[in-house]
């Protein structure tokens, strides 16, 4: 079965001249910046609550550092509402549940993108217990193997505050981005959010603004780096 990809989704790959892909371009930048002394490798990407477009983030940073020579790695650890096959057009017959259960080789779920350097990790099938299936010596072992294989691994997980999956990918990650809908996320939420990243020791290194002039555009991002001591 064949999947439309619904192109501003995608933005950085079919409009890269965009000033939409340059907002990529500069979030990957001040990633990349936002800290002298310890790397980031693998970055975590959530929202406070659905729809916020945290997954349409997280495939054009994924894109943004392919195109800049990075090898990267997009794993949708959403697995209860994954996105990132709609989103690249692509199956989810099999995926990284498929390799947690050791039903599938990690070669066999990694799949290449139609952008160079961009390979991917879909969900793979539902399981009845992704908390647990995330917490798993099996999900460190492969984040283990994968951080030897790729320069980045950017990972896509549920909203912070629905369910404790994203609680869970962020004490295995070295950096979250909180993406947040400027026009419907009330403050308080914006920090109930924040201080659930904060409970699990987790490093937020910035936070992306979407929606932020609705009459131009539905998808102008903004990047606001936040220091530890904040």
């Amino acid at each position: 079965m064949s999947h439309s990809i619904p192109k501003w989704n995608l933005i950085t790959e079919h409009y890269p001249k965009s000033p939409i892909s340059e907002g990529y371009r500069i979030l990957r930048t001040n990633i990349e910046f936002s800290t002298i002394d310890q790397t980031l490798q693998v970055i975590m990407v959530t929202s406070s609550k659905p729809s916020e477009g945290k997954s349409t983030t997280s495939a054009n940073m994924a894109v943004a550092f392919a195109q800049a020579n990075k090898r990267v790695l997009l794993i949708d650890a959403d697995l209860r509402k994954p996105s990132q096959h709609h989103i690249f057009g692509k199956s989810n017959r099999s995926g990284l549940t498929s390799a947690l259960f050791k039903q599938k080789e990690l070669s066999e779920v990694i799949q290449q993108s139609n952008t160079e350097n961009l390979s991917i990790i879909h969900a793979g099938p539902t399981p009845p217990n992704p908390s647990e299936l995330l917490s798993s010596k099996q999900m460190a072992a492969l984040l283990a193997t994968t951080r030897e294989m790729f320069d980045v691994i950017i990972i896509d997980t549920p909203p912070i505050l629905s369910v404790t999956d994203a609680q869970i990918v962020a004490t295995q990650s070295d950096g979250v981005v909180l993406v947040i809908d400027s026009g419907k996320v009330k403050k308080e939420v914006a920090l109930k959010a924040k201080a659930s990243l904060e409970h699990v020791n987790a490093r937020l290194i910035g936070v992306v603004l979407n929606n932020i002039n609705r009459k131009h555009s539905d998808s102008y991002n903004y990047y606001y780096g936040e220091r530890n001591d904040d």
